[in-house]
């Protein structure tokens, strides 16, 4: 993990910008329906993006949408035969006006931003600044809008205890979010100055994260620290309940789903079997709660061709 500032675009992640994008939650239910996405709502078309609300017996709660690049390119860039390149469904624009033009603006911001330290990663590993962009364009990105209301008594029953409950600094806290490490590339976090975020250090430590608002939080993912052959190592981190709600804006910076993931000439790295971004996406995210019940959906690509 590591926290940045300053970088070209910064503008556009301001507290105002956040407060605009964070009404979503403040539509009624019967708006928010409408969002849904198939496996909460059999009548809906979408499968991946969308809504998910919360759930109770699950070891967090949490209710949010997923946002794909269609919130920027509209549909010149959706693919009905392929899940992970469907429509998002969004509130209309006299249910919250602005609020579309919002969301497109952060996300063109985000991802603009992700280019920018992609190519700084591609020229820290000695490799052409433009190393990676190939498989980046006409990626599948998500910008993922969270809440973490209050939890009531009720959402803890059926849930594991140890995937809930936690002692840090001999204080007992329940977590927002379980120890992982993201899926794809990189993730990136506007901080709003809201503390609970921790990163593990090599040692097994959890290292608070400094919620200073104003700084993009940067984690590291799976498919980085494989493409780099452990040079760049997925973070593995973790948020902490502190007893208030919270809301988190995190951008996955994801590549297009026939980008091959293949070796990078990189001295003494190991090789291993390249995999289609898509397939390897579609596998991991199936895996979450809010994703249960939709793995069969899609159709593999299976292995690509050989050079």
């Amino acid at each position: 993990m590591m926290l940045i500032t300053g970088l070209p675009g910064w503008a556009e992640l301001n507290p105002q910008r956040r407060r605009q994008l964070l009404q979503l939650f403040s539509l009624p239910e019967q708006e928010i329906r409408k969002l849904w996405r198939w496996n909460f709502d059999p009548s809906r078309p979408n499968v991946y993006r969308g809504w998910f609300p919360l759930q109770n017996g699950l070891a967090t709660y949490k209710q949010g949408i997923d946002m794909g690049p269609d919130l920027v390119h509209g549909a010149a860039v959706v693919d009905n035969t392929d899940p992970l390149r469907e429509a998002t469904p969004l509130p209309a624009e006299t249910v919250l006006p602005g609020w579309r033009a919002a969301a497109s603006d952060y996300y063109r911001a985000m991802s603009r931003l992700s280019f920018v330290l992609m190519r700084s990663i591609a020229r820290g590993l000695g490799l052409a600044e433009a190393t990676f962009d190939n498989a980046f364009e006409g990626g599948v990105s998500t910008l993922r809008l969270l809440h973490y209301p209050l939890r009531p008594a009720a959402s803890f029953e059926g849930a594991e205890s140890s995937e809930v409950w936690t002692t840090h600094a001999g204080e007992q806290r329940y977590l927002l979010a379980r120890a992982h490490a993201d899926t794809g590339f990189m993730t990136l976090l506007a901080q709003d100055g809201v503390s609970g975020l921790q990163a593990q250090h090599l040692d097994g430590r959890w290292i608070d994260v400094p919620p200073e608002e104003g700084t993009l939080a940067v984690n590291f993912g799976k498919v980085l620290e494989r493409w780099t052959a452990g040079r760049i190592r997925a973070t593995q981190h973790r948020v902490l309940g502190s007893g208030a709600e919270r809301c988190s804006i995190p951008f996955f910076h994801e590549a297009r789903v026939d980008a091959v993931i293949a070796p990078l000439p990189l001295a003494g790295a190991e090789p291993f079997e390249p995999f289609y971004f898509g397939d390897h996406l579609w596998q991991a995210t199936t895996q979450f709660a809010e994703q249960r019940g939709i793995a069969h959906l899609r159709v593999p690509r299976g292995k690509p061709p050989l050079d």
